[in-house]
Order: C-alpha cells, then sequence, then structure tokens
C-alpha cells in the first residue's frame, strides 16, 4: 500500500513543478509566490506547511480566519483574505491580515479606508476581476477595472498592489488559459498608467487546478488548497456563496 505523502512532501513537489513551468516559459522561479488556502483545515496541519517554509496563509471566511490566527500567532504567518468580503466584517478582519484580495467595490473601499483611518494603517489590497463574465461570479467586469482603480486613489490608506480573479470553473485548459490572459492584459495597461497610487506586482490568479496555466499567463500569487491538503468536506460554493444567495 502507497504510503499518503506528507505535507511537506507535497510543498516540495509543488515547487520543483512550478521551477519546471517557470523554466518552460522563461520566468524566474523567485517570481512566483504560494499562498496556501487553509480553509476547513486545522491549525496544526497548517503548521506542518509553516515548518516548510510556507507562511503565505489564505482564508475565505472571517469567522475562520479568527479561529486560526491565535493558535497560529507564534508561527507569525502572513494572512491574506481571499474570500469575499462584506463591509460590516471589515473590523473583524483587519486586526489579522496582510493583503485583501477582493476589493470589489467602492463601498468596501470606503469602510476600509475609514476603518484604517482611524487605527492609523494601511492596507494592501488587490482589485477582483470577474474575467469569466459569469453572473455568479463576484469581481468587476474587465472594462471596469482601470477606471474603478484610478477611483482609489481617493483612499490613501488603500495601497493597490494588484489584480485578483477566480477563472473560469473547467478543466479544459482551453477555456480558463482566456480568463488569466484577460489579467494580463489589464495588468499591463494598469502599470502602463503608472498610477501613483497603484503599484502593480501581483497577479493572484491560479488555483489546484489550474495554476500551470495561470504560471504560464503571467500569475505571481497562486492560491494552493486541494493539491497540498486534499479536498474539502464543502464545496467551492460554501466559499464564494453566488451573488444572488
Amino acid at each position: 500500500m502507497t504510503r499518503e505523502m506528507t505535507i511537506a512532501e507535497k510543498l516540495k513537489e509543488l515547487q520543483t513543478e512550478i521551477n519546471g513551468i517557470c523554466a518552460s516559459v522563461g520566468r524566474d522561479p523567485k517570481e512566483v509566490k504560494v499562498l496556501l488556502a487553509t480553509k476547513t483545515v486545522e491549525p496544526a496541519r497548517i503548521m506542518e506547511a509553516i515548518n516548510a517554509g510556507y507562511r503565505l496563509l489564505g482564508e475565505n471566511k472571517v469567522q475562520e480566519l479568527k479561529a486560526k490566527a491565535e493558535p497560529l500567532a507564534a508561527a507569525n504567518p502572513e494572512w491574506h483574505f481571499i474570500g469575499h468580503l462584506q463591509t460590516n466584517k471589515v473590523k473583524d478582519v483587519l486586526p489579522h491580515i496582510k493583503v485583501l484580495h477582493s476589493l470589489d467595490r467602492l463601498s468596501l473601499a470606503e469602510e476600509l479606508h475609514k476603518k484604517l483611518s482611524q487605527q492609523g494603517k494601511t492596507l494592501e489590497v488587490l482589485v477582483q476581476v470577474n474575467s469569466s463574465n459569469e453572473e455568479s461570479k463576484f469581481g468587476l467586469p474587465p472594462e471596469e477595472i482601470i477606471p474603478f482603480t484610478k477611483q482609489l486613489k481617493d483612499f490613501p490608506t488603500l495601497k493597490v498592489k494588484g489584480l485578483m480573479t477566480l477563472a473560469l470553473f473547467a478543466s479544459e485548459e482551453e477555456k480558463v488559459r482566456p480568463c488569466f490572459k484577460i489579467m494580463k492584459s489589464l495588468f499591463d495597461q494598469l502599470k502602463a498608467e503608472n498610477l501613483p497610487h497603484a503599484e502593480m506586482k501581483e497577479l493572484s490568479m491560479g488555483m489546484s487546478g489550474d495554476y500551470k496555466t495561470a504560471i504560464e499567463e503571467g500569475a505571481t500569487i497562486l492560491r494552493i488548497g486541494t493539491k497540498i491538503f486534499g479536498h474539502r468536506q464543502y464545496p467551492d460554493t460554501h466559499y464564494w456563496p453566488p451573488k444572488n444567495s
């Protein structure tokens, strides 16, 4: 019977794959970071990944983030919030995160800025793009991204660092790749705008099922969960509820 790989072994295997993909497209592997999506994963297992050298952690739900932040605090991980954030949860998430991946509306920007101003803090943010144009997905349509990002100059506590997307959930590479191409094009356009408040450094795209294509198209942050921690007990819709629910 084959022994199941440890989390550290899975991470080592993943890094080897990333290195190979980067080599095939002429990218430096140091440009690509692994953000571990830790939804439903208990702190002890997350600690195995931290001990293997992976400190970037992402949560989709505020309650889960709060529950895990304290037991893992001594390990000093860097928490990112990668789920849809309701404005009434801003005060709960801010004490824990370094980066928000899902800024998708001005009302959220306003609430973040208000709370951050009160605390004398800043926050790194990524603007979420609905690159697949699916009605059920959060994020702004591609054509609204540049005007929206320009408006964020009115919120100086928000440090725009790039873009994020959830690509089309599909197994066929040819259906997923256009989402990532759209993202790279928007990223390059925004970079060319040279906005003082938007330092375009990060493209957060690609998950366990499509990270190879994402790397090929320019991803700098991969949000990897299932490949390292196994399948979750809940479907993705539990963490990314449809907009009309």
